[in-house]
């Protein structure tokens, strides 16, 4: 099921920080595909993606950054690797995102989405200590986007485009067959070593349980009519 629009009904704010999300990804893509060849982006992707050894020796691995290697960390989540990685995580966020900073706030939806892109790293780096394959994307912070939404709005609709058209469905229904499938994809992976490994499916179920514990720790109601400015 791919989801292309949910129920605004009552959002306030205009999501800013969705937006700018959504622009930095875009750039920082099209940046990307002017490395002039092959060997070239995949250097990129070494120096800039998270590469689960370098965190596991404590140190930079040629080639090298001029950055702390831990600075991969937020780079990491800007990075894509291919027009279809970048539209699937986009529209994910673009869905999702706008009621998620509604009830949040700009600001503080901001810091929970780097957060959980930095949960969703680590979970990806602890089950995978010996790999070279550089890690990327914006999948692990929106997957915490998507968690917390579950929490904050368990009852939206979604639509999603499926093999039947366009249907509505509860967000528990969509987001929870969603979660369900990384889980099975992981335990397919088991067997496979980490540089087989296509899918960082640890850092989507790491991203999605930080959003569920965020929207808990911040609560899932909006006290009275009016809310905070941040």
């Amino acid at each position: 099921m791919i989801p292309i629009g949910d129920d605004n009904t009552g959002r306030v704010r205009t999501p800013y920080v969705t937006y700018l999300l959504i622009a930095l990804n875009v750039l920082a893509f099209l940046f990307e595909i002017t490395r002039p060849s092959e060997a070239q982006l995949q250097t990129f992707f070494q120096k800039w993606a998270v590469v689960p050894q370098e965190y596991a020796q404590h140190a930079d691995l040629p080639p090298q950054i001029p950055f702390p290697f831990w600075a991969t960390l937020f780079t990491s989540m800007f990075l894509h690797g291919g027009w279809m990685h970048l539209i699937g995580n986009m529209l994910f966020l673009w869905v999702f995102g706008d009621n998620v900073e509604d009830r949040w706030g700009h600001i503080r939806f901001l810091v929970i989405y780097l957060v959980c892109g930095i949960a969703a790293s680590f979970a990806h780096i602890f089950f995978n200590l010996s790999s070279s394959i550089p890690s990327l994307g914006a999948s692990g912070a929106i997957s915490g986007i998507l968690g917390a939404y579950l929490v904050l709005f368990p009852r939206n609709r979604i639509r999603v485009l499926s093999r039947a058209g366009i249907i509505t469905v509860p967000a528990i229904v969509m987001l929870g067959f969603w979660i369900l499938l990384q889980f099975i994809s992981q335990m397919a992976e088991i067997g496979r070593t980490a540089e087989t490994s296509g899918v960082a499916y640890w850092a989507h179920i790491g991203g999605f349980l930080a959003g569920i514990i965020f929207a808990f720790l911040f609560g899932r109601k909006t006290v009275g009519t009016i809310r905070p400015a941040i």
